[in-house]
């Protein structure tokens, strides 16, 4: 039997046609990938399948009951971990975890030995607000609450965006064991080395399924979508006494007796790509928070594009460019509105701002939707006006923070393009990322463990020294070595 049938299913938005005639199944107890590019209609399917949309036309069953007329035992049956971690932030660990039990009607106590295993890693922290919690912890978290109340099934829908190599390897240990209980699994994921933890995956495309088949075979015969050819890396030349756009000595911010950085040294020069890479909890947020003005250190000194990250902090953010991972526009602005808007923040002129407008509409191609909404475009559009608007002003440096966070691999290497861009421009580009193809593409790389820099230097560099094949070697291979734990 089948423990998932999707049968011609199909679903609009208004003209956007989300699914259309999908078809597929998922075996009893089988890890099932659902694979595709930003805007393909997975998250439509998962919310359709836990019964939070109706399909327009088709059928579709989970364990047997169908999810329109039987919706009831479906949500029974169902455990479902959406992209944003259905946790509440103000909540605590306890809490949150007591609230999705009795949402299932039942409680911690009965469901316990659903979530031993995992529950058991974080329940140290049970007072502990879920926002307050690293990111390797929130995913243990909402997996708990996803399986408290024993489901069959479990969805998945991209859960570990924004968790670093080393806790995505151990999230997808965890549920290769949930697998031998004979919990069936059906997760979407931008990360091909998840995708081939799969049995079998499903490529939806434009809201059609492409394909059907396991992990290696889909994945070449699309390779263009998942495997796009690398970018041609051309390193700047990094003089000796060339400037430095950043400067940072001896830096160190304490919470308590808590050292989150603990006395850290580097230097940027400008052009330069700069990866500054670790694990969730390392603490690269709290460093990137000091440089960016939004923190005062607690010892040490600092200096970003010339100005005392001590006592000028109102100075640097005036000569700095930011993206985050949730891309800091407006959503409710269109997009030419985003643009002025955030050049007048920066100081910039009516008239320079209307003629990079053009410039920058142009480049993008997005002359013919400057007046649309910022909330209808696609993730990677979105991506890609995100980073133009921070750059705008022309910064001498911009913090990239997990810019390209649970987009595909196609979109990934076009916003890889945009920086190589900026730098070859003079901006220099400090980039934190858990992608560690992307680590490969920085000039220089930082890897920060337990609030220290572990090791600093080019790619190749650190390969050789620590005689690992590839980055996401050497990143694991550090961060293996931290000796505090999610603090």
């Amino acid at each position: 039997m089948n423990a998932i049938e999707v049968n011609h299913v199909s679903k609009s938005y208004g003209e956007v046609k989300a699914l259309d005639e999908v078809s597929f199944t998922v075996g009893q107890g089988e890890v099932f990938g659902l694979i595709g590019p930003d805007g393909a209609g997975k998250t439509t399917m998962f919310r359709i399948l836990c019964s939070l949309l109706l399909p327009e036309t088709g059928a579709a069953s989970v364990d047997g009951f169908d999810v329109v007329r039987q919706m009831r035992q479906v949500r029974r049956r169902v455990g479902y971990m959406p992209g944003k971690f259905s946790l509440y932030q103000d909540l605590t660990v306890e809490e949150n975890l007591k609230f999705f039990a009795t949402l299932f009607g039942t409680t911690v106590e009965a469901g316990y030995d659903s979530i031993r295993a995992i529950y058991s890693q974080i329940e140290r922290f049970r007072d502990r607000k879920a926002g307050a919690l690293s990111g390797g912890m929130k995913q243990k978290l909402a997996l708990s609450c996803a399986l408290v109340h024993a489901p069959s099934v479990l969805f998945l829908d991209e859960p570990t965006t924004g968790v670093d190599p080393v806790s995505r390897k151990e999230f997808w240990e965890m549920l290769l064991t949930l697998k031998e209980r004979g919990i069936t699994i059906l997760a979407s994921t931008p990360y091909l080395d998840e995708v081939r933890c799969c049995e079998r995956v499903a490529f939806l495309d434009r809201g059609k399924v492409r394909g059907v088949d396991k992990p290696d075979v889909i994945l070449d015969r699309f390779r263009d979508v998942f495997n796009p050819p690398g970018i041609e890396k051309t390193a700047i030349a990094l003089h000796e006494g060339q400037d430095n756009v950043i400067e940072v000595e001896h830096l160190v911010k304490a919470f308590g007796s808590f050292h989150a950085v603990d006395d850290i040294s580097f230097s940027v020069r400008r052009g330069e790509i700069f990866g500054f890479l670790g694990a969730n909890g390392a603490g690269k947020t709290t460093a990137m928070h000091m440089l960016t003005g939004l923190n005062q250190p607690t010892s040490g000194k600092g200096t970003v594009v010339g100005y005392d990250i001590r006592t000028e902090h109102e100075q640097i953010k005036k000569h700095i460019g930011y993206m985050s991972q949730r891309f800091s526009l407006y959503e409710d602005l269109t997009v030419s509105e985003n643009i002025r808007l955030f050049a007048s923040i920066y100081g910039m002129k009516d008239e320079e701002i209307k003629t990079k407008t053009d410039e920058l509409l142009r480049r993008l191609q997005f002359t013919n939707h400057k007046d649309t909404l910022v909330s209808s475009l696609p993730l990677g559009w979105k991506q890609k006006l995100a980073f133009s608007v921070s750059i705008f002003h022309e910064p001498g440096v911009v913090f990239l923070d997990e810019p390209t966070g649970g987009v595909d691999p196609a979109t990934r290497r076009q916003f890889w393009e945009l920086i190589y861009d900026a730098a070859r421009r003079g901006i220099t580009v400090f980039v934190t990322t858990h992608y560690m193809d992307e680590a490969e593409y920085c000039d220089r790389i930082s890897i920060m463990v337990d609030g220290k820099i572990s090791a600093l230097g080019t790619p190749d560099e650190l390969k050789q020294r620590f005689r690992q094949p590839d980055m996401d070697h050497v990143f694991t291979y550090l961060a293996r070595q931290a000796k505090r734990s999610e603090h």
